[in-house]
């Protein structure tokens, strides 16, 4: 083997070796992400760009009351006609056949839809949505994050208990979110991440609430 040739597989075997320990950084430590929509409004902005702490995957903590995450998007949205206020549960029809889908679907995360919201219930609470105010067992919520225009109510799930090994979460600008009152609580394995700061742009660079 030439010097010519050796020094093109030694560079091949280094851009291998980057790819890799890139990919893995950004499924179990963080990754950038940016804001699509305005549910998270006036928290979040459109076109604000973010940093996901993954490494959840590794320590497996769960999420908490109030932290701002991200989740694969279900594939479902109840009516008020479907849903059952003891099992609600979002549901994920469209999973990925093979392992090379699976790979770009998850770990390159090409096509996937994702949610980003605040968590409000974990697993146990008894969730309850009445009069525009939110109770968790049953103790009324104080939500300083939200306008004073917001609307809470739900037909769909509005008075269940988060089953274990799944979380319930809502945008913080309600009216115009479509989250988990219609969706149903999210599983522990559809989680991509909690939302860890904001560094664009940078006159907003720092930590969110």
């Amino acid at each position: 083997m030439n010097e010519k040739v050796k020094d093109i597989l030694e560079w091949g075997y280094c851009i291998v070796i980057a790819l890799i320990l890139a990919l893995l950084f950004r499924y179990f430590i963080a990754t950038p992400t940016i804001v699509k929509q305005r549910s998270m409004f006036p928290t979040l902005q459109e076109n604000q760009r973010l940093i996901l702490n993954r490494t959840f995957r590794i320590t497996k903590k769960s999420p908490e009351r109030g932290q701002i995450v991200t989740f694969e998007a279900p594939t479902k949205t109840y009516s008020k006609w479907e849903a059952d206020q003891s099992n609600p549960v979002a549901v994920y029809d469209d999973e990925p056949k093979g392992i090379f889908n699976k790979f770009v679907y998850y770990s390159l995360e090409v096509t996937k839809k994702s949610y980003i919201k605040r968590v409000i219930g974990i697993a146990g609470d008894h969730v309850k949505i009445e009069n525009n105010k939110v109770y968790i067992n049953g103790e009324e919520q104080e939500e300083n994050y939200l306008r004073d225009d917001v609307v809470t109510e739900s037909e769909v799930f509005y008075d269940f208990i988060v089953p274990e090994g799944y979380f319930f979460a809502m945008g913080d600008n309600r009216t115009k979110s479509t989250d988990c009152r219609e969706i149903g609580c999210i599983p522990l394995e559809k989680l991509e991440g909690f939302v860890c700061f904001r560094f664009w742009p940078l006159s907003e660079f720092g930590g969110i609430e």
